[in-house]
């Protein structure tokens, strides 16, 4: 008798755990068949089309998800959770130089794990990887659509891990991880990284802006941390991949993995353009860093200039970026 009040407590248990996830999720995703979809993709399918009564909030079992997933322009308020960051993996294998169908290569963009397309994304507890390693560009994220939020997650590539590549898109970073070699957070897009840890894997760029020219804003480095892998050296701040780049690091820390001078031109007449500065840099003993030698082309800022109200408003929804 006792066994079977047991069995049916556990039930009721079972029972009221997945009512509430249901309040608390339109869609599970689980790799057992025990959510409303197998895969990420079904489950961002399943979202209407240009939907504005308010967000789809969809929860992501623990599993790796090995599939390419896009987010298209019509899917707009889209919410991915993670059951765990750790644990919740997003992931798939392509590469720029590899062949598509026709026999061309796939190119920088096309080599993507996940692609969002539609305004208003938002993302927490899951890690988006590209397991394709040291074989040229291999893009982890792919995010064109504007005022995307980014809340504990992890990007894991080697290089051109994160591509912000709408050009007047605005993103936000929050107690996010960032690993690669060479340029692996590149593209146009206004970023905020708060409180994010950025790894370096090899010796290369932490990043490459292509800042348009009349966007006031690139990358903004917040607080965040600079780490690398065991005898890693000589890593830059950044490169401009277009002429006007902007990017900045605020109150950061920094290892020795950083090279003195800093930046890279990626072509002298740059060095006329580029918006390179930083301010507040310490290392892990909390010492100021020596910025003597950095290159003598870097600003000057102020980072009351550089606060995330000035580098995240929008016009349409002004405090979007507070939504975590």
């Amino acid at each position: 008798m006792k066994k079977v009040f047991s069995f049916l407590t556990m039930l009721m248990v079972t029972f009221v755990a997945m009512a509430q996830t249901k309040e608390k999720y339109d869609f599970v995703v689980a790799q057992d068949g025990s959510g409303d979809f197998k895969t990420v993709q079904e489950a961002i399918n399943a979202v209407p089309d240009y939907r504005k009564a308010g967000e789809t909030r969809i929860l992501i079992r623990k599993g790796v998800y090995k599939e390419k997933v896009i987010v298209p322009e019509s899917k707009q308020n889209v919410t991915l959770i993670g059951e765990d960051e750790y644990e919740t993996v997003l992931t798939y294998d392509d590469y720029a130089s590899k062949p598509n169908i026709f026999g061309e290569n796939k190119g920088t963009s096309g080599s993507s794990s996940f692609y969002v397309y539609g305004p208003d994304f938002h993302a927490e507890n899951i890690t988006f990887s590209n397991t394709a390693g040291p074989v040229g560009q291999a893009v982890a994220m792919f995010v064109s659509g504007n005022r995307a939020i980014f809340v504990n997650c992890r990007f894991k590539g080697f290089q051109d891990t994160l591509y912000t590549y709408g050009k007047r898109s605005k993103q936000y970073y929050k107690n996010c991880y960032i690993e690669g070699t060479v340029d692996f957070i590149f593209g146009a897009s206004t970023c905020f990284f708060d409180n994010c840890e950025i790894r370096s894997l090899g010796r290369g760029y932490l990043t490459a802006a292509s800042t348009l020219q009349d966007v006031e804003y690139g990358y903004v480095m917040y607080q965040c941390r600079l780490t690398a892998a065991d005898k890693v050296e000589k890593v830059m701040l950044g490169r401009p991949w277009r002429p006007y780049a902007k990017t900045v690091f605020i109150d950061c820390l920094m290892d020795t993995h950083i090279a003195p001078e800093g930046w890279h031109n990626w072509g002298v007449e740059k060095e006329k353009t580029a918006f390179y500065g930083e301010t507040g840099s310490h290392n892990y003993a909390n010492d100021p860093i020596d910025v003597s030698k950095r290159v003598t082309w870097t600003r000057k800022i102020n980072p009351l200039d550089y606060t995330i109200d000035k580098v995240l408003s929008d016009p349409d929804k002004p405090d979007w970026y507070l939504n975590i």
